[in-house]
């Protein structure tokens, strides 16, 4: 018996990465899944994003684990096409009753240099993305009186992080979101809660970009990103970790464990936000 046993689960950035994680890990509960990408290269990107093989690929592994899964291509700043997804997915599988807004991107560079189009793509898809999936779901979930809903933020929703403002400022947002949706959802049985990952080992996280920021240098490898990571944990023998660990979390919170929580955020940091605070390079 599954933890998510009879639930149907809609997953936004699906595609791969955490998403996956979260749709196959909901899928080896019970639950079908509905997954939600855009599958398509964004223009301020540097990395590349997930395409329609890596969504019919998550589709291949949900129904391996002998689930139903349908795949939708999305743009979580759409809310049209979040509604229509919304309504695809209630039809051909019959209700939601869990969404995870897990769809976001990452790019760098200082807040005095960011473009127009870097800041609004961000805060599109991260925060505003959010909000919009949420706001597809709401009134079905109403309507049944029951649904839970958790939203990925960051480590970076509780500090900040240098050259990646318009991150920051993003996943702050979202678990202000959270809160708000949380008390607004409360009287009709629905809870909402998110997740704050630490270091995840993602194609989001593992280019040539974040190996140079972890590295120190221009010209980084994958090892010393990985090593770098080390210094980002407090635990033993800790560095950037497998998105199962957050597929896990949200396991627990879309669970009857968690049944009686809402408005509230899990960081799954292997021990980050409790490091102690340490200036590297002290400016003079």
């Amino acid at each position: 018996m599954g933890m998510l046993d009879g639930k149907v689960a809609l997953i936004t950035g699906g595609s791969r990465g955490q998403g996956r994680a979260h749709a196959l890990t909901c899928a080896r509960e019970g639950a079908d899944v509905i997954i939600v990408d855009i599958a398509d290269q964004m223009s301020t990107v540097p990395y590349a994003m997930g395409t329609q093989n890596d969504l019919d690929e998550t589709v291949k592994q949900v129904e391996a684990l002998d689930r139903r899964a349908l795949a939708v291509k999305a743009d979580v700043r759409n809310q049209q096409q979040l509604n229509e997804a919304v309504s695809q997915g209630i039809a051909e599988l019959g209700k939601i009753d869990i969404l995870i807004a897990n769809a976001g991107i990452w790019t760098q560079a200082p807040f005095w240099e960011l473009t127009d189009d870097q800041w609004e793509e961000m805060v599109g898809v991260n925060l505003t993305g959010v909000w919009k999936s949420a706001k597809a779901v709401a009134p079905h979930m109403i309507e049944r009186g029951s649904g839970s809903i958790v939203i990925t933020s960051s480590t970076n929703g509780w500090e900040a992080g240098v050259n990646y403002a318009h991150y920051v400022a993003s996943k702050h947002g979202v678990i202000g979101l959270m809160k708000n949706i949380a008390l607004e959802l409360a009287p009709h049985g629905i809870r909402c809660n998110s997740v704050s990952p630490g270091a995840i080992k993602t194609p989001m996280t593992d280019h040539q970009l974040a190996w140079d920021m972890f590295a120190g240098h221009a010209g980084g490898t994958e090892e010393e990103m990985l090593e770098g990571g080390r210094h980002f944990t407090a635990l033993k023998d800790t560095t950037f970790m497998d998105p199962q660990v957050i597929a896990d979390a949200a396991l627990y919170l879309n669970s009857d464990l968690a049944a009686k929580v809402t408005g509230v955020t899990i960081p799954v940091d292997a021990g980050h936000l409790v490091l102690t605070p340490f200036n590297l390079a002290p400016a003079r």
